[in-house]
């Protein structure tokens, strides 16, 4: 089963690479790994550490944790949203913004559900009987507490 792994791995970085429009030479260098043992992890006869699939990932301008799940280092997580994967798949962006960009962007859903915005499945929730033009404005709701009206 581990050899199967090995294999998926290599496919999937040689993928990434083809769909980047680098050659194995040119990630060679961006990485600092050597072309033939790229190539051998892109044939599945070498398994890559940790450490090599980091530097590959970062030659790839993709992220490390996307090759750790291909290659078995760790689990596969909740399915990005189209905004997560737009984020992570963005070839401008370095890691470190992408990760700032996620970082704030999990910020807004914990608040929009803390503050009941969206429904269980991110949806923005609604109230049953409720139209949106309902709800006095806080403007609307005449002057702040202990002022009085000047007329």
């Amino acid at each position: 089963m581990a050899s199967s792994k090995v294999g998926s791995i290599g496919e999937y970085i040689r993928e990434q690479r083809t769909r980047a429009k680098i050659s194995l030479r040119q990630l060679a260098d961006v990485s600092g790994i050597s072309n033939p043992y790229l190539s051998q992890i892109e044939r599945g006869v070498r398994k890559p550490s940790a450490e090599i699939l980091q530097q590959i990932a970062k030659g790839l301008r993709i992220s490390a944790e996307v090759l750790y799940v291909q290659a078995g280092i760790l689990e596969a997580r909740e399915a990005d949203t189209d905004v997560q994967a737009a984020i992570r798949a963005d070839l401008v962006l370095t890691e470190r913004q992408k990760q700032v960009l996620l970082d704030i962007y999990a910020s807004f859903q914990k608040e929009n559900e803390a503050e009941g915005v969206l429904s269980d499945e991110g949806e923005p929730a609604q109230p049953e009987n409720a139209s949106p033009a309902a709800a006095p404005s806080k403007d609307a709701a005449g002057p702040p507490e202990g002022k009085e009206e000047v007329g």
